[in-house]
């Protein structure tokens, strides 16, 4: 019933339909719509630091979005999500050297290599479920990361693959100002269709299979097909954001999609709130701040007399590290339901009545 109360007076859903609307009131509709509009004028006012930071939100979210349909809305677990936006980064990097495969169109097909990819190693990890599950995913980890260090024909190696920059109708996005509005676009769409999946029949299995098995499959959902459905779409999502990276950074590197990467895209989606699409930008904004936050905590401790002293200075060089998995575990324990929820709750405390009209 708190949710009801955000709704002005009068405001009653008399269909499914009504009450399953992406927007919940006009306000929130003409509020993004504000927001994506105010975006679009970035690079006029911000300088290529922060446009930097909101392109890797960008890329991040698309794929930790992925991996929070898989997590959050399915009820599955994964821990070789980095590994697949790895594979994402090489296939469209491949497809365009190769076969000379315009890169606006690589992006896209390398998220359906990715899922084919996904599904072949969903293929056993659907029948499975829990501690076992989550040993299958980090065995693909590896070996898609070995996969990657043997393949020279596919990801060059040890030397890593070179990708071209996006060309599209003759304006080639070579800078942080043009790449931004690739980056805009491809999040604001993979949003909204993960919303729109979320809504759809198949969203609505994904939940049924997470909140009790048993009953969704008495029900009619079959859920070996879910399951590896699930694994196909995260993949999917995963291989996109690795293309958009791919192709930002030019040069892609077999030594940046290891385990670690996995953890971060996991630390996201628990630090946003699992089964939260929202949620899942919050934990991407707040992971890829984080990093920059400790750099400036780390240079202000580096400028007073103790913090010299060699044994915090060798310290200070790994609290980055440290500092993912400390996050981890105090959103477990303090607010396991992740930043959205957390939202929630100081919309509903404070009654924000001037954005539900």
């Amino acid at each position: 019933m708190s949710s009801l109360a955000m709704r002005p007076c009068g405001d009653f859903r008399t269909s499914y339909k009504q009450d399953n609307t992406i927007f919940e009131t006009r306000t929130i509709r003409w509020f993004t719509a504000l927001v994506i509009a105010l975006a679009c004028l970035a690079p006029f006012v911000l300088d290529a630091y922060y446009l930097t930071l909101f392109i890797q939100i960008s890329y991040l979210g698309i794929a930790a979005l992925g991996l929070n349909i898989l997590v959050g809305f399915t009820g599955q677990i994964s821990l070789g999500h980095g590994a697949f936006f790895g594979f994402g980064a090489f296939a469209s990097a491949w497809m365009n050297t190769s076969f000379g495969i315009p890169v606006f169109l690589c992006i896209p097909l390398a998220g359906f290599l990715t899922m084919a990819v996904g599904m072949m190693f969903g293929m056993p990890a659907a029948r499975i479920k829990g501690l076992y599950l989550a040993i299958a995913t980090l065995a693909a980890q590896f070996i898609i990361e070995d996969f990657f260090g043997r393949a020279e024909w596919f990801s060059g190696g040890s030397a890593g693959s070179m990708a071209e920059p996006i060309n599209l109708f003759g304006v080639v996005f070579d800078t942080d100002e043009k790449f931004y509005y690739i980056a805009l676009f491809a999040l604001v769409f993979m949003f909204i269709w993960g919303c729109n999946l979320m809504r759809s029949r198949d969203g609505r299995a994904f939940v049924a299979v997470r909140d009790h098995y048993l009953s969704a499959e008495i029900m009619g959902v079959k859920l070996n097909k879910y399951r590896l459905l699930s694994f196909g779409i995260s993949s999917f999502y995963a291989g996109i954001g690795g293309a958009l990276y791919a192709h930002y950074l030019g040069y892609v590197s077999a030594e940046g999609f290891t385990i670690f990467m996995s953890v971060q895209f996991l630390a996201m989606v628990i630090i946003g709130g699992l089964g939260s699409i929202k949620g899942t930008l919050m934990g991407v904004v707040f992971m890829v701040l984080l990093p920059e936050a400790l750099e400036g905590g780390v240079g202000l401790m580096k400028m007073t007399d103790w913090g010299n002293i060699p044994m915090v200075v060798d310290g200070l060089a790994y609290i980055k590290e440290m500092a993912i998995g400390l996050v981890i575990i105090l959103f477990l324990i303090f607010e396991p339901e992740g930043l959205a929820h957390r939202w929630q709750q100081i919309k509903n405390y404070w009654k924000f009545y001037p954005f539900s009209y």
